[in-house]
C-alpha cells in the first residue's frame, strides 16, 4: 500500500529533478506533438535499422498514444521503406459484455484503429503482410505466444500507462478472493478480464461525450510475460493531469500489485517518456 506521506514527498519534487530520482530512465519533452514526434522517430529507427541490416523484428504496439501513427506512415512513405519485415503484436483488444469479439471496423475494434490510424496511411506496396499484424482474440489466447516464439521474440515493447497503472490491459487485480502475488503477475499471460472503471470513464470522456454506455466492458490482452519479455520497452504519456500521480509511482514506487506498471522497473532496458503537463507536480495540500 503507498502511504499518503510517500506521495506528498513524490510531489513534492520538481519536475527538472524526476529524472535523478526516478528508479528507470527517465526524458520529459516539452509537448504532446513533441512526444509524437519522438515516438515516431523511434519506431523508424527501429523499422530502418532492421531493415538495413536484413532482420525480421517483432513489435508490441499501443493504440494510445497514438499521434506518432500519422508521423511515422508519412516518413515511411517518403524514405520508401517496407514494413515486409515486420511484425506487429497489439497490446489489446476491447470485447462486449459476453467477451466476445466487436465486428470488425467497430470503433473500440482496436485492429481496425490500427489498421485505419496507421497502415492504411503507408503505401499499399510498403504495407506489412496481413498475417504479420496480429491483435489477441478471446477465441485463441494463446496465439500471440505462440507467433512471438515462433518469430523469435520481441524487439520492442511501446506502450502508454493508465491512471491506475495498466499497462495494455493489466489492471490491477480487484478482488480479495483471488489474490495476485508480484511475481503471479510478472508472469501473467495473455487473458480476459473487465475494464476498470476509471479506464471507462477516461475514454468516455475524451472520445464519446462522457457516455459511459457506449464503452465495451470487456477486453482482452496481452500478459506481463509478453510485454516484458521484448528486448526494449519504452513507455509514454501526453494526457497531462489525468497521469501526474501514477507517473511519479511508476517512477518512484517499489514495484507493487496495486500498480502493475511498477513491474517494468526490473527490465534491464526500459525508458519512461512524458510531456511537460504530465510530468509537473501535483498538489501537496491535501
Amino acid at each position: 500500500m503507498i502511504d499518503r506521506a510517500s506521495l506528498k514527498e513524490w510531489f513534492a519534487i520538481p519536475p527538472e529533478e524526476l529524472a535523478e530520482r526516478a528508479k528507470v530512465p527517465f526524458e520529459i519533452v516539452a509537448s504532446p506533438a513533441a512526444l509524437h514526434e519522438h515516438v515516431a522517430q523511434e519506431m523508424f529507427d527501429e523499422i530502418a535499422g532492421a531493415a538495413q541490416a536484413g532482420r525480421e523484428i517483432s513489435i508490441i504496439v499501443p493504440i494510445g498514444p497514438t499521434g506518432q501513427y500519422a508521423l511515422l506512415a508519412e516518413r515511411l512513405n517518403r524514405e520508401r521503406v517496407s514494413l515486409r519485415h515486420v511484425s506487429y503484436f497489439g497490446m489489446d483488444q476491447c470485447l462486449d459484455w459476453q467477451s466476445r469479439p466487436l465486428p470488425s471496423g467497430h470503433r473500440w475494434d482496436f485492429e481496425s484503429t490500427f489498421w485505419r490510424g496507421f497502415l492504411e496511411l503507408v503505401d499499399p506496396d510498403l504495407r506489412p503482410l496481413p498475417d504479420n499484424v496480429i491483435f489477441p482474440s478471446a477465441l485463441d489466447l494463446d496465439r500471440p505466444a505462440r507467433e512471438i516464439e515462433r518469430r523469435g521474440g520481441v524487439a520492442t515493447t511501446y506502450g502508454g500507462f493508465g491512471f491506475q497503472g495498466h499497462i495494455a490491459f493489466n489492471e490491477p487485480p480487484s478482488t480479495r478472493w483471488s489474490p495476485v502475488t508480484l511475481e503471479e503477475l510478472r508472469d501473467s499471460r495473455t487473458r480476459i478480464l473487465p475494464i476498470a472503471v476509471d479506464t471507462i470513464i477516461a475514454h468516455s470522456q475524451r472520445s464519446l461525450g462522457g457516455n459511459t454506455y457506449g464503452m465495451p466492458p470487456m477486453a482482452v490482452t496481452l500478459g506481463m510475460r509478453e510485454l516484458l519479455g521484448a528486448k526494449r520497452v519504452r513507455l509514454y504519456t501526453d494526457t497531462g493531469s489525468w497521469k501526474q500521480t501514477i507517473l511519479r509511482i511508476l517512477l518512484l514506487a517499489e514495484p507493487t500489485v496495486e500498480y502493475p506498471v511498477t513491474l517494468v522497473q526490473g527490465h534491464p532496458d526500459v525508458k519512461v517518456v512524458v510531456d511537460a503537463a504530465s510530468a509537473a507536480s501535483p498538489p501537496v495540500d491535501w
